[in-house]
């Protein structure tokens, strides 16, 4: 999808797949926890929380440890110290790199991503270095096969911002965060049901990024991915599938 971050679409990873899994539960209820705080643990009024426990149920997260976590939020147990802070920094051939960490330890989590930045060739910013970059906006994904003349015709008049194909065949609705769940209500109603749905930042412009300088950029986004108090992470680096699927293949 032109504009969205690769590193939202293809898991670079490594690591075992038991790990990889109990970081995504550890990730997903950490935002459930912190969207119930801030709005509410009702999701039909909190839209934030509806989309995190989507992606709960989406990824298998047990549904007691999803009450659990809602529970958290009433009485003493409410106070869980957890604060959301953003980063942001370049990596290697200048690529912007926008990071949202949920932690409990500020001076350990800058402490963390600061290293990983100088082992992998880049430099972490001030705040709104490279946030003007990015913009924040919601994603609808429907299968390869959807009628997209349809679906473009339905969505702009819901009042989505555009439609997007992939070369997979996949369609990508591009909606303002403010009238995500009106569009996505039209859309249902009209028969067509998105494969996926998030809120994500959208990149206003992407940085060819090979050879050399690309390893470095996966190096590094690897590295903040295994940090425990990173929950989302973007970058506008355009890296060639073929240099992926090498650093993917590399033990």
């Amino acid at each position: 999808m032109a504009g969205h971050s690769k590193w939202a679409n293809i898991q670079y990873r490594k690591g075992s797949q038991d790990v990889r899994r109990g970081r995504l539960f550890t990730r997903i209820i950490r935002e459930v926890t912190s969207a119930a705080r801030h709005g509410g643990r009702d999701p039909a009024s909190n839209g934030r929380l509806k989309l995190a426990i989507e992606k709960a149920n989406a990824a298998n997260v047990p549904k007691d440890t999803i009450e659990r976590a809602l529970r958290r939020m009433q009485g003493v147990e409410a106070g869980d110290g957890l604060e959301e802070v953003r980063y942001e920094g370049y990596g290697a051939g200048g690529v912007a790199i926008l990071i949202e960490c949920l932690t409990d330890n500020r001076n350990r989590t800058v402490s963390e991503i600061r290293h990983a930045f100088s082992k992998h060739g880049g430099n972490l910013g001030a705040d709104g270095a490279v946030s003007y970059l990015f913009r924040r906006v919601g994603l609808l994904r429907f299968a390869s096969g959807t009628n997209e003349e349809r679906l473009f015709e339905l969505a702009l008049d819901a009042g989505a911002e555009d439609v997007e194909s992939g070369s997979d065949g996949t369609l990508t609705v591009i909606v303002d965060p403010e009238n995500f769940e009106t569009i996505r209500s039209a859309l249902r109603a009209a028969g067509f049901m998105p494969e996926t749905a998030e809120m994500t930042q959208l990149a206003s412009i992407r940085v060819p990024v090979e050879g050399e300088a690309g390893i470095a950029v996966l190096k590094l986004l690897n590295a903040l991915e295994e940090l425990d108090d990173v929950q989302n992470l973007y970058c506008n680096a355009d890296l060639p599938d073929a240099l992926v699927r090498q650093f993917q293949d590399t033990p």
